[in-house]
Parts: C-alpha cells; sequence; structure tokens
C-alpha cells in the first residue's frame, strides 16, 4: 500500500465526493482500514466479497493482506480508480459494475469467501438480512461489516436490553455476532451524524428441529407488539400458545425478555 498514491488524491485527480444518494462515506485512515482487514483473520489467498468499495479504502487493505477481492460497486464513477487499484494488485481484484441487492455473488467465488464491507448506511440491514436468512451452512465464511452504531447494537443485543429485537434473533440463533471495532463518526469524510461499529459474523451449525418460517412467523409477531404480553402478540401465530405452556414460558412475559433459546424452543414446538 505504501506504493500507492493516498486515496485523498486519487479521489481528488477522479474528481470523486461521497455521494449521500447512495449512502457513502469514504474512510481515508490507512490504520485503520488494516485492522479492519484483520478481523476476518488470515486472509492470504482468501476470496473476499467487498460490498461498495468506492474508490477503494478497504479494498487496499484487503488486497495488502494477501486476499483476492471480487468487488461489487453501483457508482461507475469510482470504477477508474478501483481500474487503477487492479493494475497495483495483478490478478488479485475483480471490479463488477452494477446493484449488490441485485447480483447472485454465489456462481462469483470457487469456495466460501468472506464478505467484507463498509455497507452504505441505506442498504446495509437489507443486506445482512438476505445474507443471514440464505441455506445454511451459509455459502460465505464470515462476515466483516460497518454498521450505524445503533443497528450494530442491535446485531448483538441480549435479551432485556433495549436494543433486543428481530434482528438479535436473527443474527444469533445459528451464528456469533460481536461489535468487534467501534468507530468514530470523525474517521469519516463526510462525517455521519452518528457513530458506527464494525460487526464480525461467524456462522454455527443450525439449532435441530428448527424452521426459518417459524422463527421469523413468532419474531414477526412477538416483536411486532412488543409492548404486549405474549398471549396477546403470539395469538395470531398457529401453535405458538401450546408452545409456550409446553416449554414453560410464562405468557404475561414480553417479547423483549425472551432469550433466543426460547424463541428457539417455541419454533421447534410449532414443527413442520
Amino acid at each position: 500500500m505504501s506504493d500507492l498514491p493516498p486515496l485523498r488524491d486519487v479521489i481528488a485527480r477522479h474528481g470523486l465526493s461521497a455521494s449521500k444518494a447512495l449512502g457513502q462515506n469514504f474512510l481515508f485512515d490507512a490504520q485503520l482500514l488494516a485492522r479492519i482487514a484483520r478481523i476476518p483473520g488470515d486472509l492470504d489467498g482468501a476470496e473476499v466479497l467487498e460490498i461498495g468499495p468506492g474508490p477503494g479504502g478497504l479494498t487496499r487493505a484487503l488486497l495488502a493482506a494477501g486476499a483476492k477481492v471480487t468487488a461489487i460497486e453501483r457508482d461507475r464513477r469510482c470504477i477508474p480508480a478501483l481500474a487503477e487499484l487492479g493494475e497495483a494488485y495483478p490478478d488479485q481484484l475483480t471490479v463488477i459494475e452494477g446493484d449488490a441487492l441485485e447480483i447472485d455473488p454465489r456462481p462469483l467465488f470457487a469456495g466460501k469467501p468472506h464478505i467484507a464491507a463498509n455497507l452504505p448506511y441505506n442498504v446495509g440491514t437489507a443486506l445482512l438480512v438476505g445474507w443471514l436468512s440464505a441455506e445454511w451452512m451459509p455459502w460465505w465464511q464470515s462476515l466483516t461489516l460497518m454498521f450505524q452504531r445503533e443497528v450494530a447494537d442491535r446485531i448483538v443485543a441480549a435479551a432485556g436490553s433495549d436494543a433486543y429485537g428481530r434482528l438479535a434473533v436473527l443474527a444469533q440463533w445459528r451464528s456469533t455476532p460481536r461489535i468487534a471495532l467501534p468507530v468514530h463518526r470523525s474517521a469519516f469524510t463526510p462525517p455521519p451524524k452518528v457513530m458506527s461499529a464494525v460487526v464480525h459474523i461467524v456462522a454455527d451449525e443450525a439449532p435441530a428441529g428448527v424452521q426459518l418460517s417459524k422463527l421469523e412467523a413468532l419474531t414477526a409477531a412477538a416483536f411486532g407488539q412488543r409492548r404486549k404480553m405474549l398471549r396477546q402478540s403470539l395469538r395470531s401465530v398457529p401453535g405458538a400458545l401450546a408452545a409456550l405452556e409446553a416449554e414453560g414460558i410464562d405468557p404475561t412475559r414480553r417479547a423483549e425478555t425472551v432469550s433466543v433459546a426460547e424463541f428457539l424452543a417455541i419454533a421447534r414446538r410449532l414443527g413442520g
């Protein structure tokens, strides 16, 4: 990376600026980017999918770590800058112009890639839900993703906390998420109005006997009316009240007090 021109110079030369419409905020701190690239572990020779690389800040760090990066970028203004980066790292970078929400990246990889991204805030949660809702074991090895701190807290939240909800259950029922690195708003250009954090997620085996569709129905009903007792909020889910009784779960409790393990037990009772 030391032989490359500073990222600020690349951006200035190509006349780039962060697009508010695309949810862009650029990171220039090379040391911070290198720390993010190290979160998944040893990337030497590993396949990595990067979403929304922009002018290539994190891409530089991933390539310097030895990764073979496939980057999906919607903003065509950034393609020339990424092409220059590809020339500096021959055979390590493939850039695909397009919308990550519309592209199936699975055929692009020979094995299971790591996913690493400073996600645009306006699509980050939608992409995460898609990756977590796919078949299991998943097609990716790990997720290393930048989110608004509020969203990061919701992903790792424990039962009983204000941030605990559907996203926490989806992220934790068959994977292990953690906040790997808090990132101050001042690290970005332009600075967003909120703090950020990098979340690292590693897949686990899916619990036996639990169907995602049942779990989604339970959490949608429970957290859709989170101020109500379970005996009211789960009334619309066939078999849920009987499952509560069978598991010995007090129906006067509210959704935010129900642990991931308890939601799994209820979903398992619902069967096929």
